[in-house]
């Protein structure tokens, strides 16, 4: 039998927004977006993992009830989601990349720990770090 996890979703409050930055700041791919009445399930990928999907949901039915959507969205906005972690060859040149491309970063590049990171937000709040990759790892 063959396992594996294929996608990983995150809460966002707008998914045109989300999908407008994931794929337009952040350079995903789009995977999947299929309708069914009011429910959108809607995936991208990272163009070096293939195999793996992110997907933006938005919290509500037929998940979720109104109250339960609306306290999701609030701890998503606040930043209370554990963040995401994008590893990068160069943490400096990739911040100014998507500095340049609209991304407003929460923290700028930063050594420690061995290697460089940086911390943004989507439009949603959900956290993402970029890490470098110790150069050991580097190949």
């Amino acid at each position: 039998m063959n396992q594996g996890i294929e996608v990983v979703g995150l809460y966002v409050r707008d998914q045109q927004e989300a999908l407008d930055f994931y794929v337009g700041k952040l350079g995903f791919v789009v995977h999947s977006d299929v309708g069914n009445g009011d429910y959108r399930w809607l995936t991208v990928q990272h163009p070096q993992q293939p195999g793996f999907q992110l997907g933006l949901f938005r919290p509500g039915p037929p998940v979720h009830d109104a109250a339960t959507a609306q306290a999701l969205n609030a701890l998503v906005a606040k930043g209370a989601m554990p963040p995401l972690v994008l590893t990068v060859d160069d943490c400096r040149a990739t911040h100014e990349r998507l500095s340049a491309a609209g991304v407003e970063f929460m923290q700028e590049p930063v050594e420690r720990y061995g290697t460089v990171d940086a911390g943004f937000r989507d439009p949603s709040g959900n956290g993402w770090k970029l890490i470098e990759r110790a150069a050991a790892a580097v190949a």
